[in-house]
């Protein structure tokens, strides 16, 4: 079950307190960014935390679970969603403790191969 547009915008407004927040639609879930960062997921309109020390000190004892199948353990945020505050305060504490992304490699410029026979370029006598 794919994630409603009307929950993530309920989630978005109780995170709009939070500076440089963002989400991007992803095969049907979305990725809750803060600046450059990924720190949560919504999935079957639940909101997932990515595991930080600060967030686990902020939820007290967080239920663990992953946002789809086969994917590591996220802390899984339910009734702090009505808390747009406490929230915000868990998105940012996160954000601090979640490392930048990796750079982004240029990409390869591709040379085509010559086909043997093919003009004079590359052949041998």
């Amino acid at each position: 079950m794919a994630t409603e547009a009307g929950f993530m915008e309920f989630v978005a407004g109780q995170l709009d307190a939070v500076p440089q927040l963002s989400y991007r639609r992803m095969f049907g879930e979305y990725a809750v960014y803060v600046g450059a960062k990924v720190v949560a997921l919504v999935c079957d309109n639940q909101f997932f935390l990515k595991p930080t020390a600060a967030g686990r000190a902020l939820l007290g004892a967080p239920v663990e679970a992953p946002p789809y199948p086969g994917a590591r353990l996220f802390y899984r945020v339910d009734e702090q969603l009505d808390d747009g505050e406490f929230m915000a305060a868990l998105l940012i504490a996160t954000e601090r403790e979640v490392p930048p992304p990796k750079p982004k490699r240029a990409a390869k410029t591709r040379v085509p191969k010559q086909r043997a026979g093919k003009g004079r370029a590359g052949s041998r006598r």
